[in-house]
């Protein structure tokens, strides 16, 4: 009988003293010192005392987790105060970087219309535009010298006909000049004949 009573106590004693670990270990985890504040909330709602239908809460408890609850609050809002620190100064350097970024597209915008656009005599001219001019007027040019070559070569043939049709009229014009001395000297001989037959 000593034998049971023995290992009774002893069964009693090392429930009681699992059951005491056990609510130290979850007091422990579950404090107002550490965790969240849902575990907090926990704590104090299973060590409190039922009076009736109501709960009774230590009050140091709940300063406790009033202090508790008002560090959260105030690390969230300086949290909240930083990010939005963070974000403000995020946006200004994305607004920054949206102007920088404009002013870039439109000196490069800039620089296309300056690579392709050049100025004469105070005008501004785009590059095919201007190509396209001097092109037209090479070609203008061509067509000009091919007319002009054909009206040389032209005049130049007719020239040459003119000319060797004058080489051609002097001839027959020093040909009928000999003629006429000749014939000139044949009647004058026969005048001096004729004038000295009737001496």
């Amino acid at each position: 009988m000593k034998k049971i009573t023995l290992s009774l106590m002893v069964g009693i004693f090392s429930f009681f003293s699992a059951n005491i670990q056990a609510q130290e270990s979850s007091e422990s985890q579950n404090s107002l010192n550490s965790g969240t504040i849902d575990s907090q909330f926990e704590y104090i709602y299973d060590a409190s005392n039922n009076y009736q239908e109501y709960k009774v809460v230590k009050k140091s408890n709940l300063d406790k987790l009033r202090s508790n609850m008002l560090d959260s609050m105030r690390t969230m809002r300086a949290e909240v105060v930083e990010l939005k620190t963070q974000l403000t100064s995020k946006n200004d350097s994305i607004s920054s970087l949206n102007q920088v970024l404009d002013q870039t597209e439109a000196e490069k915008q800039e620089a296309i219309e300056a690579k392709d656009n050049f100025s004469i005599f105070g005008i501004a001219i785009h590059k095919a535009v201007y190509s396209s001019l001097m092109w037209l007027l090479v070609g203008g040019l061509g067509l000009a010298l091919a007319f002009f070559s054909f009206q040389y070569f032209r005049s130049f043939r007719k020239i040459r006909k003119a000319q060797k049709d004058l080489e051609e009229v002097q001839e027959e014009f020093d040909q009928h000049r000999k003629n006429t001395l000749e014939r000139e000297r044949k009647l004058k001989r026969e005048l001096i004949d004729a004038q000295m037959g009737k001496d």
